[in-house]
Order: C-alpha cells, then sequence, then structure tokens
C-alpha cells in the first residue's frame, strides 16, 4: 500500500488547480446565485503568521463549502500595500518602498498558495499600483465635488515616532496604534478632511439592517464610538465682555445648579484671555499637549486653571466663573461646558479639588417609603447623577428629574435662551499624512485659480522616484519635479499637496474592485459590483470596529449617493475571528520566551529541553514581539498543509480563541493516516451504483442511517454561525462506526455487493464533506477511488431524512415484573411476532421451566411481561 506523503500529494493538487484555472470566478453563470466570501485585505509583512492561516482558512472552507451547495463564489485575494512599514524599511534598509513591498508580497503570495486557498488570482489587487490608487485620486476629486471633503487648520493627533497624523480612531490609551509606547501629542496642522459626520446617523440606523449578522459587540462599539448625545445648547454671556458663550449639555435639569463654567484649552476664547492674563498661558499649554484620550479618561485626575473672567447664566442671572480644564474637549459639543458638581462626577471632582461652590438642585428619593431624602453640599463624597426630585430650581420645584429635563428644555427654547440639539462623539475623518508611501492627494495650489484638483485624464498623479528617505519630515517635499506642476485650469505654475492619503482610504472600497478590477475607464462597473454586493460573509479581526468597519460602510454609502454602487452596507454578515494563543514557556536561564518545540511538557510543568530547568508557563497571544509565534510554513513543511488546516478548524469555532497545541497538529496528522488507509487499504471493497435496501444487513443500515446523521450534523454545524469544529467532530465520528463496519464486516468475509456500495458512499461522502478542510488529502483519494475531476466542482450531499432515525426498536422482555431480556424489532411490528419472539429467548425459557403461562401482554414498541405461575 502507498503511504500518505503531504508532500507529493499537495504539490500535486496545487499544479493541477492552478494548470486548471478551477478557482477562476465568472461574473455570472447561468442558474447559480452569487456568493461573495472575503477576508480583510491583509497588509504583506512579508510572512504569514498562525493568525493569517485561521482566518484565511475560515474563509476558503466557506467559499468552498458554498461553491459545493451550487453557488457562483467569488474569494479574491489583495494587498494593503501601502503603509508607514514599508517607508520605514526603506528608511532603515536603503530600500525603495516599491521593491520592499513587491518581495514581500511574493513571498506571501507563494505562503498563501501552499495553504492550498482557493483564490481567484486573476483579481488579485495591490493598492501601492499606480492602477489601484488612480481611483483613490478619482474619487477623491468627486468627493470634493460634492463638498464632502474640505481642508482646514486643526489640532491633530501626531505620532513622533510616525512623523505623522493619526486619525481619532488610530490612537489607543493615548499612544500610537503602532508605536504603543509613544506618547500622542496635539500638533496644530493644515489637513484634508473627509465629512464622515454628514453621515453619522445613517451609520447608526443601518445598524439595523446588520443586527442579524454582524456581532452585537462590533455594533456597540461603533454606537458607543459615535457618540449620539441629546441635550441642549444654551448661551451664557461673558461678564467681562457682554459676548456670547454657547454651552452644551445633555443635562439642562441641572441648569439651576451651575456653580462654575469650562472651556476646553483650545477654544478660540482662550487666546483673547491669555492676552489678559498671560501668566496662566504656560498652564493652558501644557493642557493642549495632553492626550486627548488621556484627557478624557476616566479616575484621571483633572487640571485646570482660573481665567479671572466671569460668565452669567441666563436662567438664573447668577455670575459665575470661568474656568479652563483639561477634561473638556474642543470636539465634542462646543467646547464650553456649565459645571454642575453636585451632579457630574467629573464636575465635583474638579470643584473639590479646586474649592469651588456646589449647589444641590436634586434630591434622591428612597425607593421604599418614597419620601425625599434632602442632601446637603457639604456633606456629599460623590455627585448625585440619577432621577430625583427637582429642588432649588424656582418653578420647577418639586417635579421630577426626568420630567424636568423635558420642561426645562422647553423653558430655555421658549425664552430664547438656547436650542434643543443632537451632537455626536464622531469627527469628521481627517486623512491628510505627512508621508511618502500612500495615495498622492490630487490636490494643487495656484496663486491665480486657489485649490484646484488634476484632470482627470491627467491621473494617477504618481510618486515621485527623486525621493530622499532620512526620516526626517515628509519624503515628498524633498521632490522638485512633484511639488512643482502646472495648474490645471489656467496652465500657470502650481504647486501641488505633498500630503498623502490615509492607508484607510484603500481599505475602504477594495473590496468593490475585486468584482472589476480590470477595469480602467472606472474603479468599477456599477452592473457588476451590484451583482456581487454587499459581501455575504466579510471575516476580520474585531479591532478593526472603529476603522476600517466604520470607514468601509461610510464609503459603501457616499459611493452610493454618488450613484456607483447600489447597496447601502458594504458586508451583509461579519465574522470577527478569534486570536491564536500560544503557551509561552519563559526560561531564566534563557532570558527568553520558548517555543513549544524547545519544551519538554509533564502534567501542568514545563521544563526546557535545553537546561532541564522548571518553566514559568503564560497563555498570551501570540506575536513576534514575545518571541512567541508560530510560522505556519514551519507546520506546513512538518505536517502538510492540509493537516495545519484541520487543527486550525478543529480546534476552536472560530469566533473563539484558539489556544496553540503542536499536538493537536500530530493528532490531526494521525486522524487523517487513518482515513488513507481506510480507504488505500480496501479499494477493492468499493462498489458504486444504487442500494437496494430491501436487501441490507442490520449492520448495512446501522451505518447508512449514521452516515445520513452526520451529513445533516456536518451541514446544520457549518449553516448555524460556521461550527466547523462540530463538522469535523461528527465526520470523526462516521470513521469510527465506518472502522468497525471494516472490521466486523469487510475483514470476516461478510461482505455483499450491497455491503460494498453501502462502504463505497459513506467514504465518497467522508471526502466530499472534508474537501473543504482538507482538500489536497481528499483530492488525491477521490481519485484513488476511481473518480475524476476535483471536489471543488463536486455537489455538497444531501441526506434522507427517513434515514437520521433508527427504524428499529429494543423491546424490554419481563418474566412476571422482572426484566429477563429484549427484542429488537422494526418500529411497528405486530403483537403476535413480538410475542413469539419474546417467548423464544433463551433467558425467558429458563425463568418458565415447569410453569404454567397464565399471560401475555404486549405493548408494541415499548414492552413485553410475562405472567407465570
Amino acid at each position: 500500500m502507498r503511504e500518505y506523503n503531504f508532500k507529493e500529494v499537495e504539490a500535486k493538487w496545487q499544479e493541477k488547480w492552478e494548470n486548471g484555472h478551477i478557482f477562476k470566478t465568472e461574473n455570472k453563470v447561468e442558474g447559480k446565485e452569487n456568493y461573495y466570501v472575503l477576508v480583510m485585505l491583509p497588509y504583506p509583512s512579508g510572512k504569514l503568521h498562525v493568525g493569517h492561516a485561521r482566518n484565511y482558512t475560515i474563509g476558503d472552507v466557506i467559499a468552498r463549502y458554498k461553491r459545493m451547495k451550487g453557488y457562483n463564489v467569488l474569494n479574491p485575494m489583495g494587498w494593503d500595500s501601502f503603509g508607514l512599514p514599508a517607508e520605514n524599511a526603506a528608511i532603515q534598509n536603503g530600500a525603495h518602498p516599491a521593491a520592499w513591498t513587491k518581495s514581500n508580497i511574493e513571498n506571501m503570495r507563494r505562503q498563501l498558495k501552499l495553504l492550498g486557498f482557493s483564490y481567484d488570482w486573476d483579481r488579485e489587487i495591490a493598492s501601492y499600483t499606480p492602477e489601484y490608487y488612480k481611483w483613490n485620486q478619482w474619487m477623491f476629486k468627486r468627493l470634493y465635488e460634492k463638498g464632502l471633503i474640505y481642508k482646514k487648520k486643526s489640532l491633530v493627533n501626531w505620532c513622533p515616532d510616525c512623523n505623522t497624523v493619526l486619525a481619532n480612531e488610530q490612537v489607543e490609551d493615548g499612544k500610537c496604534w503602532r508605536h504603543s509606547k509613544t506618547s500622542v501629542i496635539q500638533k496644530e496642522l493644515e489637513q484634508w478632511f473627509f465629512k464622515i459626520t454628514d453621515y453619522a446617523d445613517e451609520l447608526l440606523e443601518g445598524h439595523k439592517e446588520l443586527k442579524d449578522g454582524w456581532p452585537e459587540k462590533v455594533l456597540t462599539m461603533q454606537k458607543n464610538w459615535i457618540g449620539k448625545s441629546y441635550g441642549t445648547e444654551i448661551v451664557f454671556t461673558i461678564a467681562e465682555t457682554g459676548k456670547e458663550l454657547p454651552m452644551f449639555t445633555t443635562r439642562i435639569d441641572t441648569i439651576y445648579g451651575v456653580s462654575y463654567c469650562v472651556v476646553a484649552p483650545e477654544h478660540p476664547i482662550v487666546e483673547e484671555i491669555i492676552k489678559g492674563n498671560p501668566e496662566i498661558k504656560s498652564s493652558i499649554e501644557a493642557m493642549k499637549n495632553t492626550d486627548l484620550i488621556e484627557r478624557s479618561a476616566e479616575g484621571r485626575e483633572k487640571n485646570g486653571v482660573f481665567t479671572g473672567w466671569h460668565v452669567i447664566n441666563p436662567v438664573t442671572k447668577e455670575k459665575v466663573e470661568l474656568w479652563v480644564a483639561d477634561y473638556v474637549l474642543m470636539n465634542y459639543g462646543t467646547g464650553a461646558v456649565m459645571a454642575v458638581p453636585c451632579h457630574d462626577e467629573r464636575d465635583f471632582a474638579f470643584a473639590k479639588k479646586y474649592n469651588l461652590p456646589l449647589n444641590v438642585v436634586i434630591n434622591p428619593v428612597n425607593k421604599e417609603t418614597k419620601e425625599v431624602i434632602e442632601l446637603k453640599a457639604e456633606e456629599m463624597t460623590e455627585a448625585f447623577i440619577e432621577v430625583g426630585v427637582m429642588t432649588n430650581s424656582g418653578e420647577f420645584n418639586g417635579m421630577s428629574s426626568k420630567e424636568a429635563l423635558t420642561k426645562i428644555a422647553e423653558y430655555v427654547e421658549a425664552n430664547n435662551y438656547g436650542k434643543r440639539t443632537v451632537k455626536y462623539r464622531l469627527k469628521d475623518w481627517g486623512v491628510s499624512r505627512q508621508r511618502y508611501w500612500g495615495t498622492p492627494i490630487p490636490a494643487l495650489y495656484c496663486e491665480k485659480c486657489g485649490t484646484v484638483m488634476e484632470k482627470d485624464e491627467n491621473l494617477p498623479v504618481k510618486l515621485p522616484e527623486d525621493v530622499s528617505f532620512n526620516g526626517v519630515g515628509n519624503p515628498l517635499e524633498t521632490s522638485e519635479s512633484f511639488k512643482h506642476a502646472v495648474c490645471p485650469i489656467c496652465g500657470g505654475p502650481a504647486r501641488r499637496d505633498t500630503d498623502t492619503m490615509d492607508t484607510f482610504v484603500d481599505s475602504s472600497w477594495y473590496f468593490l474592485r475585486y468584482c472589476d478590477p480590470k477595469n480602467d475607464k472606472l474603479p468599477f462597473d456599477k452592473e457588476i459590483v451590484d451583482s456581487w454586493m454587499g459581501v455575504d460573509q466579510y471575516i476580520g479581526g474585531i479591532e478593526h470596529a472603529v476603522m476600517h468597519l466604520l470607514y468601509a460602510r461610510f464609503f459603501q454609502k457616499i459611493l452610493r449617493d454618488l450613484g456607483l454602487v447600489s447597496a447601502n452596507e458594504p458586508f451583509k454578515r461579519l465574522l470577527t475571528q478569534g486570536m491564536v494563543l500560544g503557551p509561552s514557556y519563559y526560561s531564566s536561564a534563557e532570558n527568553k520566551f520558548l517555543f513549544p518545540s524547545e519544551v519538554n511538557v509533564k502534567g501542568e510543568k514545563a521544563f526546557s529541553k535545553v537546561t532541564g530547568e522548571e518553566l514559568a508557563i503564560k497563555v498570551e497571544k501570540m506575536s513576534k514581539s514575545k518571541n512567541n509565534g508560530v510560522d505556519p510554513e514551519e507546520m506546513i513543511t512538518k505536517y502538510g498543509a492540509d493537516t495545519t488546516r484541520l487543527f486550525i478548524m478543529f480546534a476552536a469555532p472560530p469566533e473563539k480563541e484558539l489556544e496553540w497545541n503542536e499536538n493537536g497538529l500530530a493528532g490531526a496528522s494521525r486522524f487523517l493516516s487513518k482515513i488513507w488507509r481506510l480507504v488505500m487499504e480496501h479499494k477493492e471493497n468499493l462498489e458504486f451504483g444504487n442500494i437496494d435496501l430491501t436487501k441490507v444487513s442490520k449492520e448495512d443500515k446501522a451505518l447508512l442511517i449514521k452516515l445520513n446523521q452526520t451529513i445533516k450534523k456536518v451541514t446544520e454545524s457549518i449553516e448555524d454561525d460556521y461550527h466547523f469544529n462540530t463538522s469535523i467532530a461528527a465526520t470523526m465520528e462516521l470513521i469510527n462506526e465506518t472502522q468497525d463496519y471494516k472490521v466486523n464486516i469487510l475483514e470476516v468475509g461478510k461482505t455483499t455487493s450491497e455491503s460494498k456500495k453501502i462502504f463505497a458512499e459513506v467514504i465518497k461522502n467522508i471526502l466530499v464533506m472534508l474537501s473543504p478542510f482538507t482538500p489536497h488529502f481528499c483530492d488525491e483519494l477521490w481519485e484513488e477511488m476511481g473518480h475524476t475531476g476535483y471536489l471543488f466542482n463536486e455537489k455538497w450531499p444531501s441526506y434522507d431524512e427517513k434515514l437520521t432515525v433508527s427504524s428499529d426498536v429494543v423491546i424490554a422482555v419481563q418474566v412476571n415484573g422482572k426484566v429477563r431480556g429484549t427484542v429488537e424489532v422494526e418500529r411497528g411490528t405486530d403483537k403476535e411476532t413480538i410475542g413469539r419472539l419474546a417467548l423464544e429467548l433463551d433467558n425467558v425459557k429458563k425463568h418458565m421451566e415447569g410453569k404454567n403461562l397464565v399471560k401475555l401482554i404486549v405493548i408494541p414498541d415499548k414492552i413485553v411481561n410475562i405472567v407465570i405461575k
């Protein structure tokens, strides 16, 4: 018997698949419904990691399964290939970013092909190519013409390591999302912005369309990030100047409790304040340079300075102090806040620190007695922020604070003190980046014509070659050929914009380009895109919830409004796969984390194979920085692609964390070898044809029932949120029963024509059901069984509902109330036959010796009771 050689088998079938172009997808196939499955666009770092392998295997299994279910499946791959790492590599290694990126793409493409993924490589895209980024520029122009892009000077998040601007979504806990130890600072620059806030309401409303297909956690994260707040904008007056100072509040019910007011250090009024009070300038500058995320963090100590100015409350006519404080942000509301310490936690902490007045305007109510509890400001240790009863609030005293929220808002509007309004936490998307490796912004600046866009026929505006990568400033500023251009309007001299676009622009519409990747007249054809969109199944990490996923939804909507697409949402269903966790064994002797292969594990203890020392065990997310990553190519070399794919899918459901364990790979390898032997040793027992159920034995029928149960279980597990681990487990159970059948029937001379057909039918369906997980292995055995073609093109098996439940029933036989045996009959057998079989049981005969039969009671399908005396 030929042994299973995974290296030969996988190389053979990868070559056959590629030469046969079997994964090429047509935009329309007669009689088939389109189905679009997509994994998030990868960055070409140069090397796959296990997280990649898991993500892409999930997508490939779905694509193969849906193809076998009769769909015309689109399963593309490409590269999110602009970005800072390539530019940093150019600076550090003297390599051009394009050469570095191309080399990485070639290696990662090779690795993906090693795993046998069914991508249509004819649709491959790379965002760093002019053929792709031309359309970024084309769209930029269209959005500019529609008023959805503008340029203004503003404070931006600046990463000193990246030397560029970051969007709010790219700042995590005050640090750069790429440099976790680098604090982000605030810097004032002139920037281009996309007006994502114009779509804030629609982005929220769209969640209704996604609620059945997206994880609730992702929708909640987006909802919180957009941060829609209903409130009142009320106008205070500056006592010293008479100027108006609007303030936004969601708690207008507390207006009678205002004891001071606060503005953000970036508020336009602050410059005027500093002129008359220069000694506070240094304190305000320190506040400005504190990261916005850190400033708004809960529990952080608040800092502020009194301006020397006062403001007048329009409702109470009281004059209170005006402060500048770091806990107020210019990018929310109006950048000015009316402070009510007794009923706001941040205001309370600030007031206590600076000894500011406290005014109680809401009293709590005892939930049991319904009595009002009178608060005393001097005794309060924390703010009271619940619903209560109004006090010290003029005509609103005694009213529920919930009711007062509406009544006081109406009062404010009626007296022209302000108006009810809606505010958002979401701010417009700043897309300007001060770096080379990105899409050049197609704007020019002409002294005569002002800001103008490059003509369509001159797109793409290509990245120049004559740049200096010295790590200082924007490399595009060093290119004279790029900076100096001709105005497309008047033909006079003009200066090009030297910023490039945020790379999230590239990934905000790439899924549309896959539908029509060779189009050189438009970014894509609407009719073709509409035949595929929205993506039926999208797969990627939850870390993209408020960056890529939000931006892609925004782009889909603006492209729809431009008449380029029809769908409201880009992704119908979203699967966020769990992280891959690897055992990290820390060696104090070697001062590093060891890979599992370097460790002996006994029970719950681990020992270094080199030093023999006992090791500390930690289970952490795999990463290069912790030196606990696993290169999937090493696993492919050692175990094969199919074994690697099988283990990844079997170890945990896709949405759960996966703990990496090489022992699991070894187990998956043994499982495939078991199937290999089962087929190769008994090929002579395979006979294909229709099974005559009237001629099958009891054992034959039992295996047929198990087969139909397994097909049903595997299909339902895949359809039910892709529980691939359950599908594989069910197939393993069937294989075990098939092994028993082989031993008890095929190997002991009980073989019949029907048993050969049943064995062949079981093996055939096992290979079909496993083929999405282990495609090379299954195609090889399919061929060994005498079949032609590829399992990728086979039809997914169906099951006979009548054969998913055994028709046999086991009936207990009692003699004078005590069970003395059982009879197994087909359900519905008549009483006379059941009774006769019961009386023929040896153990029953033994207990009836010398006694008389008094009564024979038969309850069909349930019990037989024999009464003797």
